[in-house]
């Protein structure tokens, strides 16, 4: 065997490992990338939705008084509800 031969197969096999390695130092950052796109979209999300909600009620007070009205209508018949079957 030459000696010449053992010294290429052997660098060939350390290029390979650092190939792997470097492969796996990619992977493993695109998967911290992706965790972290994916949390900002999370969070995008949630602030989209706080969002419509503070403009809906705050452009439409009087549909959120309507609703509020609607809400207190219906516990006061199911408290006369309540009073006439003690009764």
């Amino acid at each position: 065997m030459d000696p010449n031969q053992t010294d290429f197969e052997l660098a060939d096999i350390q290029i390979a490992r650092l190939a792997f390695i470097g492969a796996s130092i990619a992977t493993l950052g695109d998967g911290i990338a992706a965790v972290a796109a994916g949390l900002a979209l999370e969070s995008l999300e949630i602030q989209k939705i706080q969002s419509d909600q503070r403009s809906y009620f705050q452009s439409n007070p009087s549909q959120q008084l309507e609703s509020t009205q609607k809400q207190l209508d219906y516990f006061i018949q199911e408290l006369i509800k309540l009073r006439t079957h003690i009764r």
